[in-house]
């Protein structure tokens, strides 16, 4: 790939707005071969091309460190254990195992606890003039209803902000050396946490997760402890990420579209095609990767065994191909088949928390109060590519 890419893909410019380099490599080729990362391989910003890829069980998921590798022995472990980086039978099985408590019919049974959540959050600023949507409402959100859903006390979960910022980090394909020894050591922290928190269900057992799962591995199963684990560290992650990245990305959003955000305030019911709109517009997780397992022609493309895959879904979301005006932010688009939560066999399991999470605390958020602003258009983006995540979101009201 040409250097000015792959220069401009590692600027502020391109974490601030990465829809304009989407639009020019997509206009190049929607799967296109270069080495905008270490690891040289085919970037997909189609979206037939994307979605084709997805449910195509010849790509498989792999974990993001070279399973050779000697350096950060227990991240490397914890993550080949995950059900995110399984395929096939071990995939399925795990997934089994944790899809009952993820269900959309057992999700919407949370409902009544996440609302009163959310108005508890809200209500220390109910004589203040400004908040911090990621720290003050998303993120202790995401926390208290995935610490409720595995099993983890809520004095525990002041761990929870250091863990699930460094194993992101971790996994997204900027990582270098430093980040991930100190994934490496966070890791060892979480393990030495949820073995703990294991030991005592095991004698003690509640209607949490992990209860559930030790009585699954114990009725024979094929659940071993190390994935039971790495699966309660994989929650606090991917319970986090996607969610906080969600309402924040949404509140942006709507703000930075009065018009839009007018509509919703009239017509509250389209809540729903609100949050269907934010997840394609600024989609919460922008890029995954998978490898070919033998040599396949996409959409007259060769690809070869072993090839990389980097499925850039943030550009797949605003494919003109697909999606009429694209770039228009319109909350009553229908239909909205945006891939933000992927496809195929590893469609995202926590897609109804997260959407839930978000209807209710958007909804709540502006109806709190009239006339919610941001408090700055200057806004940070965290440096990652595989992630559309913000640092904060200060906003001020009446």
């Amino acid at each position: 790939m040409k250097t000015d890419y792959q220069a401009f893909s590692f600027t502020t410019e391109f974490f601030q707005n990465p829809y304009q380099f989407y639009e020019k490599l997509r206009s190049m080729q929607p799967i296109y071969r270069g080495n905008l990362i270490k690891n040289p391989g085919w970037y997909v910003t189609g979206y037939e091309e994307a979605i084709t890829i997805l449910k195509d069980k010849r790509f498989k998921n792999r974990i993001p460190l070279p399973e050779g590798s000697k350096k950060y022995e227990q991240l490397k472990n914890i993550q080949k254990d995950m059900m995110l980086f399984k395929n096939k039978s071990d995939h399925r099985r795990l997934r089994f195992l944790v899809s009952n408590v993820f269900t959309p019919k057992i999700v919407e049974q949370l409902r009544p606890s996440i609302e009163e959540t959310v108005n508890e959050l809200l209500q220390p600023f109910q004589n203040q003039k400004s908040l911090d949507v990621v720290s003050d409402l998303a993120f202790p959100l995401a926390s208290l209803v995935i610490a409720r859903i595995i099993g983890v006390p809520k004095e525990d979960l002041f761990q929870f902000r250091e863990w699930a910022t460094s194993l992101i980090q971790s996994i997204d394909f900027t990582r270098r050396g430093k980040v991930l020894e100190n994934g490496d050591a966070i890791t060892i922290k979480a393990m030495d946490y949820f073995n703990e928190l294991i030991r005592i269900r095991k004698l003690n057992p509640k209607e949490d997760l992990i209860s559930k799962l030790i009585m699954e591995e114990q009725q024979g199963d094929k659940l071993s402890d190390d994935e039971l684990l790495a699966t309660c560290i994989l929650l606090v992650i991917a319970g986090h990420e996607t969610t906080i990245n969600l309402i924040s990305n949404s509140v942006l959003t709507l703000l930075n579209h009065p018009k839009q955000l007018m509509k919703l305030k009239e017509n509250s019911f389209l809540i729903d095609q609100a949050v269907e709109e934010c997840l394609r517009y600024e989609s919460p997780t922008q890029m995954i990767a998978r490898v070919a397992t033998e040599d396949i022609d996409i959409h007259n493309t060769s690809i070869k065994k072993g090839d990389q895959i980097y499925l850039l879904l943030g550009a797949a979301n605003r494919d003109p191909h697909k999606f009429h005006n694209p770039n228009q932010f319109d909350i009553t688009r229908n239909p909205n088949p945006h891939i933000s939560f992927g496809n195929g066999a590893h469609f995202c399991l926590g897609a109804p928390l997260a959407r839930l999470e978000a209807q209710i605390a958007i909804k709540t958020l502006l109806d709190w109060k009239k006339n919610i602003q941001l408090a700055s258009s200057n806004l940070k983006w965290q440096k990652l590519i595989g992630f559309r995540s913000l640092k904060e979101l200060p906003i001020i009201f009446d």
